[in-house]
């Protein structure tokens, strides 16, 4: 599932942290919930950067995509 569809269906509060911490590492909370919503955590999936010790972070084409919705604006699906 992309990003553009379990974004909707994390909670404000994990939207807003994945806002404010854009760019940075995944903590496993986070990961879980986008998970439980539907986003699939693997290697080929284009909204996923790098793994970590504390589990991942995302490609840059998400960061780009994170940072345009926190300035209200509406990405193109991918």
């Amino acid at each position: 599932m992309d990003i553009e569809q379990w974004w909707p269906r994390v909670t404000k509060e994990t939207r807003d942290w994945l806002i404010a911490n854009n760019g940075e590492g995944v903590p496993p909370h986070v990961t879980a919930e986008i998970t439980a919503a539907g986003g699939v955590i693997s290697a080929d999936t284009w909204w996923i950067g790098e793994a970590t010790a504390a589990g991942f972070t995302f490609s840059d084409e998400a960061t780009d995509w994170i940072e345009a919705v926190a300035n209200g604006e509406r990405p193109a699906p991918r």
